[in-house]
């Protein structure tokens, strides 16, 4: 196993609180700014977040949580396509 995944390991409490605490302040951010939230941050910012959950939950060989943080992933880059009119 390389040294950043047993890092990550050794840390994987506080990296999946960082990744829900993200995910929380994305959507609270959407919740709050409504049509005029930065839609692009937003996007990035949670894609982000689905992949150091999606990290964590294949570490901890957990299928559930990696089948839906890598979904949200993918819901991610759909987004960030569609924010930066790169498909519609």
């Amino acid at each position: 196993m390389s040294a950043i995944n047993t890092f990550i390991l050794k840390h994987i409490r506080i990296f999946e609180m960082i990744g829900v605490v993200m995910r929380i302040f994305s959507f609270s951010l959407v919740s709050w700014l409504g049509p005029s939230s930065p839609f692009m941050f937003v996007w990035v910012f949670n894609t982000l977040d689905a992949l150091l959950l999606s990290w964590c939950a294949i570490l901890k060989k957990d299928r559930a949580y990696t089948l839906l943080n890598v979904f949200w992933v993918l819901v991610g880059l759909v987004g960030i396509f569609r924010s930066g009119d790169l498909i519609h």
